[in-house]
Parts: structure tokens; sequence; C-alpha cells
């Protein structure tokens, strides 16, 4: 992976894109901050590794699952929620 400032992408956008053909992956930065990623489209990825989605959640935000129950009922009302003794997927 390399990285190249907006600028530079659009001084040699010809030769990006024929390594990105090639296949390599370059991360795109606007004012020192990465912005964009630009890979080939047969290089994604179809299995994530355990360890890298369990970092990714270290930083994910909180659910409180009270608090989005009571914002759903507010915004569509719970006159038509389904409870636990109508689970329309319970088995028979």
């Amino acid at each position: 992976m390399k990285t190249i400032s907006q600028r530079e992408l659009a001084a040699r956008s010809k030769a990006v894109l024929d390594d990105v053909e090639a296949g390599e992956t370059y991360h795109i930065t606007r004012n020192g901050t990465e912005i964009a990623e630009v890979r080939p489209l047969g290089a994604r990825r179809r299995f994530v590794p355990v360890e890298e989605l369990q970092r990714k959640w270290q930083h994910a935000p909180r659910i409180d699952a009270e608090r989005m129950r009571a914002e759903a009922d507010e915004f569509f009302g719970s006159e038509d929620r389904v409870g636990e003794s109508d689970n329309p997927w319970e088995r028979a």
C-alpha cells in the first residue's frame, strides 16, 4: 500500500491507475489526513480475520438498547411492535 496526496494523485493519475491495475493499493490524503483508498476491484477481500474485526469493534460506539427502543417507539409508534409472545420467527 502506498500513500499519496490528492495533489500527487491529480498530477500522476495515469501512473497511479496503472499501478492500481497492476494490483497496488493507494491511500489518498488531503491536508495530511487519509480520505480515500484506491484499489483494484478484483482485490476485494471476502474474508476478514477475527482479530481485525475485534480491533475495529473496540472503537465502535456503545449501544444503549433501551434508549434505541424508546427512540424507535417514539418515531414509529409502539402499537404494532412485535412482542416476545408473538415472535414470527419462533418455531411451533
